[in-house]
């Protein structure tokens, strides 16, 4: 049996590497109490979600800006315009609710 082995790979092209984004900094972990109910919360670059009762603070108070959707390095490709998802066909009609079932249940 023969081991198969990969291309190496291709080094990208100098303009190509021009327009590339520069990469993101790593997220910091920051930590602080909830302002409503003081519970003890982590989170990223100081914005800050409370899973006890909710709260969460405004994004404009984080440490560093947030990245932009072409800075994303998640974001889809761009396929020309999006469109909505077209919508469910309807379902079957539920039965209207019938009279109790009669049958004994004594076992």
């Amino acid at each position: 049996m023969t081991r198969r082995t990969r291309p190496p790979a291709a080094e990208p092209s100098a303009d190509a590497t021009a327009r590339l984004p520069a990469p993101l900094p790593a997220p910091e972990l920051t930590e602080a109490e909830c302002r409503r109910c003081g519970t003890y919360i982590a989170g990223l670059d100081g914005r800050y979600a409370c899973g006890v009762c909710g709260w969460v603070n405004d994004h404009s108070e984080g440490h560093r800006r947030l990245p932009t959707a072409d800075e994303d390095p998640d974001r889809p490709a761009a396929r020309g315009r999006s469109r909505r998802p077209r919508p469910l066909p309807p379902g079957p009609q539920e039965a209207p609710p019938g009279p109790a079932d009669p049958s004994p249940t004594g076992h």
